[in-house]
């Protein structure tokens, strides 16, 4: 019994036990606050080293920032180069049209066009074939006129030009529309004489490239005959049954461009972005003309005192007359330089004004209105309108006699103003309409219905119902309560923000720009001062455009593009309906992005979060007020870029959206065979600031952001100079034979596209 019991341990013993586990565990604290401290001594030099590097990467940077800054000014002279020759391409435009003498007029000179307008108003009787063939001209006038607004640089227009040319605009469209009135009426007047032998109604279909007319007038009356199809078509009609037994004509006027919606006002000049250096420059211009001009006066006075000292030394005329005229051209030679400054501050101001961001919607809109700011007009303007069928032609012994009304074409009142002598409680049911979708523009979404409020001057969506659309045949069926002007609208951002893009040079002076959405993918090439679309996915699969192989300026592409559908470019409106990189860089992480939805969805107090790097915490500001310096960093990125883009090629990176706010990321790599590049190519990422260029250590399977330096890279204080440190001298040599001209329009499809922040 006494061996199966445990010896017990004493207590001194114990207290040697307790000794020995004291004496371990103040060995193992000692080791760790040695190691701690080792640890901590490491890191402390560590970051020490890190510092003292990154201050001398800083200090040569800033020794050599000067002489980068004057070379990248010397290069950016490319854009107000590129800007006088479009100055010049459009006074050679306007002086071919003074020496062609075609009978056409100029639209930018006033006395022509209300020439042209007047004349056409006194021409009568016109059929409506002769109209269509006149229209050909109108149009031509109109998007001459709406180029010049647009191409024209805001600090070029005043506003009385602006004021004069969308005068113009309204007024050729009125009156386009009033002839295709007039000759509908003519037409009309020999519905009799041109009655179908079937149905012993008049159907006629005109079709052009720019209008389609459908006419039906209904000669029988016919209370059964109630449906009405055009050639063949599912184009048509469902009608009641009072007006199936009524003198009435339907007529539907498909005009495949808009000219109801309002024109929009022309951006003005900031002047934020003119007034702090221009004038300063202005000034030095003018003080080197008055210097230039002293220098001439005192020249002409030394000639007049030479003249009176016949006996001096020819040797000495000839060396006076060599400093004259070397000290003439230097304030010559300094007045071409201070003008070019001035054109350069006035293009960047132009190109900042493409950045802008408007810091509220100029209106408030409340349904059914349409917001044109979020939705576009696609497709042109389906003129839908219940007429009063005029008098007929009658044959009188070899004669056709007409009875002419004064009023001319008048509409019916459908459903008329008052329903009292109506017994039948739906006497007047909303009319179905089939519509066809224009064969050349691309709906991403089923497309919505507005009809035109002619008060006030506003689409609206109410007054329709039993919406439905068929996208194989591209066919939309509706109802209507009244008629009128209708359209089709899509959501002006429905490919923004963009899913990634890429920048691939081709060859020198040529480029492909690949941009994919959520929807499409979309290729545009730019060669020299053009643009053209060079292929679109749809679905992954090839889809055929009428625009493709079409060679356009890039505002008349630009213009092209939104018409069809295709629209890629934001507005100064576009950051109220699209979360973009900027404020995705002040969301919390999880918090769920959405692309094509008001932003009012995604913050309901409209507001967007901010990441303050000073105090360490999330601040709130209103939505639509993005950080001043993001434009502008924005602006000297693309220029860079564009400078660059024959050799390199550059493209989307996610870190975009994680670095801070005053930074943006991209991947650049150099690119000098016409081949396809490599399924994994070699990228740098860089990172710019606007003032400092850096490149990262991270690439896009890295698990976090990092700001860390790639290893045996420097800073430098532009993005040209950056790439150019690892730049070979065969890349190099295709930069320097870039022309002016292609890096501008490489440029302005950047500064269009914005693809730093909506993508």
């Amino acid at each position: 019994m006494s061996g199966s019991k445990k010896k017990k341990i004493t207590k001194a013993e114990r207290l040697k036990q307790l000794q020995e586990e004291e004496e371990k565990r103040q060995k193992e604290e000692e080791e760790a606050r040695v190691k701690h401290e080792k640890e901590e001594m490491e890191r402390l030099e560590i970051q020490r080293t890190e510092k003292e590097k990154w201050r001398k990467l800083e200090a040569k940077a800033l020794e050599r920032s000067n002489e980068e800054l004057e070379e990248l000014y010397l290069l950016e002279r490319c854009f107000p180069e590129a800007e006088k020759l479009k100055r010049e391409k459009r006074l050679l435009s306007q002086w071919k049209h003074y020496i062609q003498c075609d009978g056409s007029p100029d639209p930018s000179i006033s006395q022509e066009i209300n020439t042209f307008i007047s004349l056409w108003k006194e021409e009568t009787n016109e059929t409506f074939e002769a109209v269509i063939a006149k229209s050909k001209l109108v149009l031509n006038l109109i998007e001459r006129l709406k180029l010049i607004l647009l191409e024209t640089p805001p600090y070029d227009l005043q506003d009385k030009n602006i004021a004069q040319y969308q005068g113009s605009i309204l007024e050729l469209r009125e009156l386009l529309h009033l002839k295709f009135n007039i000759a509908t009426e003519i037409l009309l007047r020999q519905a009799s004489t041109l009655a179908d032998l079937d149905s012993g109604n008049m159907e006629k279909v005109i079709q052009d490239e720019n209008v389609t007319l459908y006419v039906w007038a209904n000669l029988k009356k016919n209370p059964r005959y109630r449906s009405v199809r055009f050639s063949e078509t599912q184009i048509g009609f469902e009608i009641p049954r009072i007006l199936a037994t009524s003198d009435i004509a339907l007529r539907l006027l498909h005009t495949h461009y808009d000219h109801v919606t309002p024109l929009r006002p022309v951006p003005a000049a900031s002047q934020e972005n003119t007034s702090t250096v221009t004038p300063v420059v202005k000034g030095e211009v003018k003080s080197v003309e008055t210097a230039i001009s002293k220098n001439l006066q005192e020249e002409r006075k030394q000639q007049e005192n030479e003249s009176h000292s016949v006996h001096e030394e020819e040797t000495e005329v000839m060396e006076e007359q060599d400093d004259t005229e070397r000290q003439t051209e230097e304030p010559e030679a300094t007045k071409c330089d201070l003008e070019m400054k001035l054109l350069s501050e006035t293009v960047s101001a132009a190109q900042m004004l493409l950045l802008e961001n408007a810091s509220e919607k100029p209106y408030s809109f409340e349904d059914p209105e349409v917001d044109l700011y979020q939705f576009t007009t696609l497709g042109g303007v389906y003129h839908l309108d219940i007429l009063e069928l005029p008098p007929q032609c009658k044959p009188v012994k070899g004669w056709m006699i007409v009875e002419i009304l004064k009023e001319g074409l008048q509409k019916y009142v459908y459903p008329p103003e008052t329903t009292e002598d109506f017994e039948m409680e739906n006497a007047f049911p909303p009319i179905e309409v089939m519509l066809k979708v224009h064969e050349n523009v691309i709906f991403f979404e089923a497309p919505m219905v507005a009809r035109w409020d002619a008060e006030g001057k506003h689409w609206k969506t109410d007054g329709i119902s039993n919406v439905s659309y068929q996208p194989e045949d591209r066919l939309i069926t509706f109802s209507l309560e009244t008629f009128g002007p209708v359209t089709l609208i899509q959501d002006a951002h429905v490919n923004m923000p963009y899913q990634s893009w890429e920048l691939r040079p081709l060859d020198v002076n040529k480029v492909l720009l690949t941009v994919t959405t959520v929807f499409t993918e979309i290729q545009i090439q730019v060669k020299e001062n053009l643009c053209m679309l060079a292929s679109i996915k749809l679905n992954n699969k090839r889809h055929s455009s009428a625009l493709e192989e079409k060679w356009m300026s890039p505002v008349s592409f630009i213009i092209a593009l939104k018409e069809a559908g295709l629209n890629i470019f934001p507005t100064g409106h576009s950051h109220f309906y699209v979360v973009t990189n900027y404020k995705k860089k002040g969301r919390k992480k999880g918090q769920e992005q959405k692309s094509g939805v008001l932003s009012n969805l995604i913050f309901p107090k409209r507001v967007s979060l901010q990441y303050d790097l000073h105090v360490n915490e999330w601040s709130t500001t209103p939505a639509g007020q993005f950080s001043a310096e993001l434009p502008l960093v924005e602006m000297k990125a693309y220029r860079q870029m564009a400078l660059l883009s024959s050799a390199f090629a550059f493209g989307w990176s996610r870190w975009n959206t994680e670095c801070d706010p005053k930074n943006v990321v991209f991947k650049v790599r150099e690119h000098l065979t016409k081949e396809e590049p490599s399924p994994n190519p070699n990228w740098n990422f860089l990172m710019f600031s606007g003032d400092r260029a850096q490149s990262l250590k991270i690439n896009e399977s890295s698990e976090a952001f990092s700001k860390a330096l790639k290893e045996d890279t420097e800073f430098h204080s532009t993005l040209y100079h950056m790439v150019k440190d690892s730049a070979s001298e065969e890349a190099m040599e295709k930069v320097g034979r870039s022309s002016c001209q292609f890096t501008d329009s490489v440029c302005h499809l950047l500064l269009s596209t914005r693809l730093l922040s909506y993508s």
